[in-house]
């Protein structure tokens, strides 16, 4: 289950991701399958090729590739999502989400 995302966050994220940008949308989550995850960050992009090559750059599998809604990305959690985010640059989403205070408690 999804939740503390605004619908205009999820619309401009759309967008993005249909224009072939890679676009990044993190939100609280809840999965039983992840019970450590609070967090995930949808990272994704409409050309397939383009996500994959990004994804390859920090270990992610062409398998993860989730086509939800045909909008293509990845889902990261954990490690990833905190490697990565940083990697990008995505300070407003690890600030906003205290991604990176969680992480070291």
């Amino acid at each position: 289950m999804a939740f503390g995302i605004r619908r205009n966050e999820l619309k401009i994220w759309k967008e993005r991701v249909r224009k072939g940008e890679i676009a990044f949308l993190t939100h609280y989550w809840l999965d039983a399958r992840f019970p450590e995850a609070k967090t995930v960050t949808k990272a994704g992009c409409a050309d397939r090729q383009k996500l994959i090559d990004w994804g390859a750059q920090y270990g992610l599998q062409e398998a993860w590739i989730d086509e939800h809604e045909e909008l293509l990305h990845f889902d990261l959690i954990g490690d990833y999502q905190l490697r990565i985010l940083q990697a990008e640059q995505q300070w407003e989403q690890l600030e906003r989400f205290q991604l990176l205070q969680n992480k070291k408690q």
